[in-house]
């Protein structure tokens, strides 16, 4: 059961309006700030003064003032009466879109398109860099699928970073619960308790470019019998290409390099990881095909989540009559951002037409 209810006033600046998700150490909502418009809150589980939830939130508020725009926009810090008692909480940009679990989840069995995938790949390490080049650097430690955010405004796809250092204050009980989830995209060296650094991210980074390229985790097969753990971890994962003929090969170069197991070996840092994507872009640009290329095929009949295609065309039909009215034009877009994600077909019909709302224009 959820901390907050529906309806719940915060503060007498925020109503909750619905549960976004949650996870091992805290709940998200969706909220609104009676002069801001929507947010999202994130409400710990266990961290129960203001003293607490500042120092979780340092190196997050830090990262959040230098307004890079792949890196999640922080408002606020305070305590709040839950069921379970006091409890702390921060808000932050309302992403409409999800993050990069739902963006996999709809292309069900394929890769993410390469256009697509490579966007994200480059934009997650654009957030990176700024963290990377701070001093002393500021670790991310706990990059994966679910800490990254995936939103649309008027220049297309635009993905954010959250949740920067909070793994690195969370308790050890709130550790091994959220575990499963965290292993899948933790560098080696981490597993063993050989310290982190920076090339560990770039580890967890790499993870998710595999994963984006491929639908597959490099060193897991698959199985529920196949549990992650140091072990793994002996040889080099397979190319990319060898699942995506798509991929090229220096962009298998620089996936494998982010993957290689010992860190002294692997990228150093995101400041290199992004360097050997900038290299890549100039060499292959004459080739590179536009943002929107063809994207996974997906229908309602033959998807493995029929009411999910369902509700995506639902929610797209119900942006448009948003959309018909200047004052409802970004709740229109907010509508509309969800339902791209949703669905790759929706996403491939409608995308232009939420980067020209997120400008402003009326269609």
């Amino acid at each position: 059961m959820a901390l907050l209810a529906s309806g719940t006033r915060v503060n007498e600046t925020l109503v909750v309006d619905r549960l976004l998700g949650e996870g091992a150490y805290a709940e998200v909502h969706r909220v609104r700030h009676k002069i801001l418009g929507w947010q999202a809150m994130k409400l710990f589980k266990r961290v129960a003064t203001l003293d607490e939830t500042n120092a979780m939130l340092d190196e997050a508020r830090l990262l959040s003032t230098l307004g890079h725009p792949n890196i999640v926009r922080l408002f606020d810090a305070n305590t709040l009466e839950t069921a379970d008692g006091r409890r702390g909480y921060f808000t932050m940009e309302y992403i409409a879109g999800g993050n990069l679990q739902r963006l996999v989840r709809v292309h069900e069995d394929t890769p993410v398109p390469l256009p697509v995938a490579v966007q994200v790949i480059e934009q997650i390490t654009a957030a990176l860099v700024v963290a990377h080049q701070q001093s002393p650097p500021i670790l991310h430690r706990d990059l994966t699928l679910a800490n990254v955010l995936v939103g649309y405004d008027d220049k297309g796809m635009r993905v954010r970073l959250s949740d920067f250092g909070l793994s690195k204050r969370a308790d050890p009980v709130t550790q091994l619960a959220s575990a499963q989830g965290t292993y899948a995209f933790m560098a080696p060296e981490v597993q063993r308790m050989e310290g982190y650094s920076c090339a560990s991210d770039v580890w967890s980074l790499g993870t998710i470019a595999y994963r984006l390229l491929t639908n597959k985790h490099p060193f897991h097969d698959g199985s529920p019998f196949h549990t992650f753990s140091v072990h793994m971890y002996r040889d080099a994962p397979l190319p990319p290409s060898s699942f995506n003929e798509n991929i090229d090969e220096e962009l298998d170069r620089i996936v494998l390099r982010a993957l290689a197991i010992d860190p002294t070996e692997r990228t150093p840092n995101a400041v290199v990881l992004a360097d050997q994507l900038r290299t890549r872009l100039e060499a292959t640009k004459n080739e590179a095909e536009p943002e929107a290329a063809p994207v996974a095929k997906s229908s309602g009949t033959r998807s493995g989540n029929p009411s999910g295609e369902q509700r995506a065309w639902q929610m797209a039909g119900r942006a448009r009559e948003l959309a018909r009215t200047a004052a409802t034009l970004q709740d229109a877009a907010d509508v509309m951002e969800e339902a791209v994600t949703l669905s790759p077909a929706v996403r491939a019909r409608y995308v232009h037409l939420l980067t020209l709302w997120r400008r402003g224009v009326m269609m």
